[in-house]
């Protein structure tokens, strides 16, 4: 299997665990030493009635971003290092509530870029 395709399910089991739902789709670019995730088709049905408001959109996203962070720095999701071979340092993450839309940028210690 494909590093891209193992890094992806990796990354949609921790949001299905956390959310009860992962992305849709999701696709992955490994460059020097960031891993670049990109997902589409993020929220549950009830996130999206919860985000028809501004105030509910601004709880949506922070919980979609926040959240996640405190995710990985608590906890680096099992066999990710393993896969890249390198330490995760930072993962900076956002959402753009109105598309449905995310990205994660995972920073390693090292080049991942490589097998």
């Amino acid at each position: 299997m494909k590093k891209e395709t193992t890094f992806n399910e990796i990354v949609r089991k921790v949001r299905k665990d956390t959310f009860g739902k992962g992305p849709e789709r999701i696709h992955t670019t490994f460059v020097d030493n960031m891993a670049i995730t990109k997902m589409w088709g993020n929220f549950t049905p009830t996130e999206k009635f919860i985000a028809l408001t501004s105030e509910g959109k601004e709880m949506v996203h922070r919980a979609r971003t926040q959240m996640v962070q405190g995710l990985y720095d608590q906890h680096v999701p099992d066999g990710m290092e393993e896969l890249c071979g390198s330490k995760l340092q930072h993962l900076f993450t956002d959402i753009k509530v109105e598309d449905d839309f995310a990205i994660s940028v995972f920073v390693f210690e090292k080049n991942i870029e490589q097998g």
